[in-house]
């Protein structure tokens, strides 16, 4: 069963998608957002939160207030970091809280996972056929956000964020609860040799050198692959010490649900962005 969830609306509200098995989690919201029901003008009509894709910052800062607003967490609660892809994390303290709400200057540079045990901090990503990663320990209450494209999660970022939990926190992986959202998915990302030679690296690593998944990939006849970068992830936040049955996986691929995500592939490169949102309340 899907376990992100869109919400019922009208029109003219923002299109959330709620992470439905974690609802019985009352301190925490969390979700991600959908193509519609914001103020952004073609190419990224309508709902696009961020601001490096070019897009009038004035509509991306009415987007994300109409989105906290309708979560119930004021606009100083947004709080972002602007991603490049690495494995990088930054711990945000109650200082940190509405960094990147107003402008891309202010956000966490360099960072593509945020983690945090401050309530009333909104922890937000961005993303056009990226793996969104979650992560809540309910006994500590900590949350993190990870932004993995193919070269986020072959450096394992998931790995990092659970590492941090750890370490800064003091949370058993046992207990973390995590979750894959909307993401491209193998019936669409097909990637080149230089991609894949990464990706055997890491499966060795995680699956054991004589061990291969057939689910992490698909060589087709043209040489290239079909990667399913979702159940990359699941395994390496398993091989972290996540179990099995504390990680939800979407079954949304942006790319064939472009009439509800924004698709950076499907859309030709220029499109706007959906976000995560984890937040203790």
């Amino acid at each position: 069963m899907e376990p992100f969830v869109v919400n019922n609306r009208k029109d003219e509200d923002p299109a959330l998608f709620l992470l439905a098995p974690w609802t019985s989690f009352d301190k925490i919201t969390v979700g991600f957002t959908g193509r519609h029901g914001g103020t952004s003008k073609s190419p990224y009509e309508s709902l696009n939160c961020a601001f490096h894709v070019d897009d009038d910052p004035g509509d991306v800062i009415i987007n994300r207030h109409r989105i906290v607003e309708t979560l119930g967490f004021p606009y100083q609660a947004w709080t972002c970091g602007e991603q490049v892809h690495s494995n990088h994390v930054e711990i945000v303290h109650l200082e940190d809280q509405g960094r990147g709400n107003m402008d891309q200057s202010s956000a966490f540079q360099n960072t593509d996972g945020l983690l945090t045990n401050i309530p009333g901090v909104l922890l937000t990503s961005f993303y056009a056929d990226c793996v969104p990663l979650y992560f809540y320990d309910p006994i500590k209450q900590v949350i993190g956000l990870a932004h993995a494209g193919w070269k986020g999660t072959v450096s394992r970022i998931a790995s990092t964020m659970v590492d941090k939990m750890v370490h800064e926190y003091g949370s058993d992986a046992h207990d973390i609860r995590a979750a894959i959202g909307p993401s491209i998915g193998s019936c669409c990302y097909e990637v080149d040799d230089k991609v894949m030679l990464s990706v055997y690296d890491l499966e060795k690593d995680v699956l054991g050198n004589n061990t291969y998944s057939t689910s992490w990939y698909l060589k087709k006849n043209n040489g290239k692959s079909m990667l399913n970068l979702k159940e990359m992830n699941r395994q390496i936040m398993m091989k972290a010490g996540i179990m099995p049955s504390h990680i939800e996986c979407t079954t949304y691929c942006t790319s064939c649900r472009n009439d509800l995500f924004f698709s950076y592939r499907k859309d030709g490169g220029t499109t706007g962005r959906m976000a995560s949102w984890l937040g203790l309340k």
